[in-house]
């Protein structure tokens, strides 16, 4: 602090020779004239002081017959005016500062929150339609008017704020967590579970409705495996009436998929010849202006590198400089080796059983094989799962007055 202090006000260091420079010292004490960092060099004496001290040194130099030499001036009041002197970073620095006081009015970012069902792009889409876009002034902005028309337009959001962060509009929102209830209309009761496959029941646990297969039977593709038509008995073991419901069960069955994919002998791999060119530009929010250049190169792909100077990060004004680097190369054929072929093929295996095990397939027994046809590699394999099953379709309805067989 004492440092930043004697920046602005501004000192001296002095050199102080003569006959007798400690009386000098000593007078300079007395009149309260501050001294500092004193070195000496023989008969000659280092120091620093103050301006105003240094105006009241001419008498006591006389009385002490000593020679006063200024060697370096700091602070505030030398910097100053050669700073006025240079009209062009003058002209800079006032342009900045009008910059930074024109855009500090004006919204530059808008940043989302909290939102998860309701996307990014449905939100913004719904903030351009009611003219809160990036470049808006503040003073256009009815936060209070804003969280409502959010409220209003989407149901599922059950509380919303916004506010203003120096150029940057924060939006938070949070979402009913309860499910949405679907409209459709009620139908009738009565749903059975089928098996998709054909394969041997392992086990069945059933929650609602009438089991039509054990552990251990064997069923086909689309066969009956809970029904949801409940019988519901006379005393004399007739068929009253029947209850229907939406069947509900656990049902494991172990069946045969199969996998096949193909790797063509031959593919097209790029490689670059080395020739480069760039292309800058500068964009402004969604405008982007280039430099105007031709097609590059007949075939090409672009590296895009963008950055943003940190005082408009800073203000988050969406101003960016960047290039385009357009890198030429060719298409060049070349034919998969039996090692380059397996390795590929057995990635697109573990592709299928990752994708196996994401919908919780276990899987008891496998058979890959590798061979070629007349254009590729073929990759083919038989696998004994045990998946989930049961697909509901509707119960098919029936009277009462059957006698229990």
């Amino acid at each position: 602090m004492i440092k930043l202090l004697k920046y602005i006000r501004g000192y001296l260091r002095i050199r102080v020779s003569g006959f007798s420079p400690e009386r000098f010292m000593n007078l300079c004490s007395n009149r309260g004239i501050l001294l500092s960092n004193i070195v000496r060099e023989g008969d000659v004496y280092y120091m620093n002081i103050n301006l105003s001290g240094f105006w009241a040194l001419r008498p006591i130099a006389r009385k002490t017959g000593t020679r006063v030499v200024v060697l370096e001036r700091y602070g505030l009041p030398f910097f100053l005016p050669k700073l006025l002197k240079r009209k062009v970073f003058m002209g800079g620095l006032v342009f900045v500062v009008a910059f930074w006081i024109w855009s500090s009015l004006f919204v530059w970012d808008i940043e989302l929150s909290g939102n998860y069902r309701i996307t990014d792009d449905m939100l913004l889409t719904f903030l351009k339609e009611n003219q809160v876009t990036v470049g808006i002034r503040k003073d256009d902005l009815d936060i209070e008017e804003l969280e409502k028309e959010i409220r209003r337009r989407f149901p599922e959001i059950t509380w919303t704020s916004a506010k203003l962060e120096g150029t940057r509009l924060m939006i938070a929102v949070k979402e009913n967590d309860a499910p949405i209830l679907s409209q459709e209309e009620p139908g009738e009761a009565g749903q059975d579970l089928l098996s998709q496959y054909a394969g041997t029941v392992v086990s069945i646990i059933v929650r609602s409705g009438v089991p039509k297969v054990a552990a251990g039977d064997t069923v086909e593709a689309g066969s009956v495996l809970v029904e949801g038509k409940v019988p519901i008995y006379n005393e004399d073991a007739t068929v009253k009436e029947y209850l229907y419901v939406d069947a509900d069960a656990d049902i494991v069955l172990e069946h045969t998929m199969e996998f096949t994919d193909e790797l063509p002998f031959d593919y097209v791999r790029k490689e670059y010849t080395g020739r480069e060119k760039s292309r800058y530009y500068v964009r402004f929010g969604d405008r982007e202006w280039k430099m105007p250049q031709e097609r590059p190169f007949l075939v090409y792909d672009s590296v895009i590198r963008e950055s943003r100077p940190l005082i408009l990060e800073k203000l988050s004004v969406p101003v960016y400089t960047g290039s385009y680097t357009y890198r030429e190369y060719q298409n060049v054929e070349h034919t998969y080796t039996q090692e380059e072929a397996k390795e590929k093929l057995k990635e697109k295996l573990m592709v299928f059983l990752a994708g196996l095990e994401e919908k919780g397939i276990q899987i008891i027994e496998k058979d890959v094989r590798i061979n070629t046809n007349a254009s590729a590699w073929v990759i083919s394999g038989q696998f004994v799962v045990r998946e989930n099953v049961g697909e509901s379709a509707a119960t098919q309805k029936e009277s009462g007055g059957e006698t229990l067989k």
